[in-house]
């Protein structure tokens, strides 16, 4: 189990989706949920990106709503977290 670290830009996007939709909301703490117990469950559609945000993964949390995300090792703990870094559509993320 990794825990979430969210960025201040993963959490203004957040709040910009939950004012668009609180179905749409309700399913990426869905999304969140499982990511923190198991990021590469099926149900989430984890992969890895390519060229601009290499080294990267993404994941479904609904219908074109995307998170990418890093997994980084946290140098205090020295366990590895997931760095929430963005969320939305897929043309605004990608």
């Amino acid at each position: 189990m990794r825990p979430l670290v969210i960025t201040a830009k993963f959490r203004r996007a957040y709040k910009r989706l939950g004012q668009k939709s609180s179905r749409l909301q309700n399913s990426v703490d869905d999304a969140l949920r499982k990511m923190e117990i198991d990021v590469f469950s099926t149900s989430l559609g984890t992969h890895k990106l390519s060229g601009k945000l290499f080294g990267l993964w993404a994941c479904s949390c609904g219908y074109d709503c995307h998170i990418v995300f890093s997994i980084e090792v946290d140098e205090k703990t020295g366990r590895e977290v997931i760095l929430l870094l963005d969320i939305g559509s897929h043309d605004e993320v990608y």
